[in-house]
């Protein structure tokens, strides 16, 4: 697939498209998906589950990548995930940590995130 930086950048492309197959191509069965401070979700299955509910509601996903850097295996990115939601985009700033295998895939993934701002956002867009 390319350095650890190709795999992100796939990840996120197949986030924005609502293809969870294709993302969920891109971990190992035993991938690590912690949203902080939520409880990890452990597993592929268990992952594929919780982004497609995570992404039902949303019409359109643009995860904008402010900054990225690679480390071995540790990839590192500054993000702006928008959602847009039937009553405007919710914009989320976030920290995500994504550790890949020697083979190419996302073992581990951690994004940091601000709960009040998400839930406000949320509550505002809702119906």
């Amino acid at each position: 697939m390319g350095t650890a930086s190709d795999v992100v950048d796939a990840f996120v492309t197949a986030i924005e498209a609502h293809d969870i197959e294709a993302a969920l191509a891109l971990v190992t069965d035993d991938v690590s998906y912690e949203n902080m401070p939520i409880d990890p979700i452990v597993g592929k299955d268990a992952m594929g589950a919780v982004l497609t509910g995570f992404l039902a509601s949303a019409v359109e996903v643009d995860w904008q990548v402010l900054r990225q850097h690679e480390i071995g295996g540790l990839v590192v990115n500054e993000r702006l995930d928008r959602f847009r939601l039937e009553g405007g985009w919710l914009e989320l700033p976030v920290a995500g940590f994504f550790e890949i295998t020697a083979d190419g895939l996302i073992s581990r993934w951690r994004d940091y995130f601000d709960m009040a701002t998400y839930t406000t956002q949320l509550q505002a867009l809702s119906p």
